[in-house]
């Protein structure tokens, strides 16, 4: 018996998430990454193929503070790039991983930024 190793299992998780949840260009989807250094966070119309805002901890200029802060920072600037692309609600697709945390802290400013999910 093989045992998973992380990327795997979250990879596993990641395609059972993208089997149900899907962006429309109604609702596109919110594709959230996290790395050991920072999250990044997309909207993508998957009917199109197209992402139309992306936000990432690279984009934050004179940040400080721990990178659960960091993830409700970028959310907010998500959404505020959202606004300009005028999209106002998203499916929320977590990419695998457990929503706590970092992904949360996104999620969080995301819907302060006026974001609805």
């Amino acid at each position: 018996m093989s045992k998973l190793t992380v990327l795997e299992a979250r990879r596993r998780r990641q395609r059972r998430i993208r089997g149900k949840v899907s962006g429309t260009p109604e609702r596109p989807r919110l594709a959230v990454f996290r790395s050991n250094r920072g999250v990044a966070a997309q909207i993508v119309d998957d009917k199109a193929g197209k992402t139309l805002a992306a936000a990432s901890w690279q984009n934050i200029r004179d940040f400080k503070g721990d990178k659960t802060a960091q993830a409700t920072e970028v959310g907010k600037l998500l959404a505020a790039k959202a606004k300009e692309a005028g999209v106002t609600a998203v499916v929320f697709d977590r990419g695998g991983y457990l929503y706590h945390g970092r992904v949360k802290a996104l999620a969080d400013g995301a819907r302060e930024g006026g974001l609805e999910f």
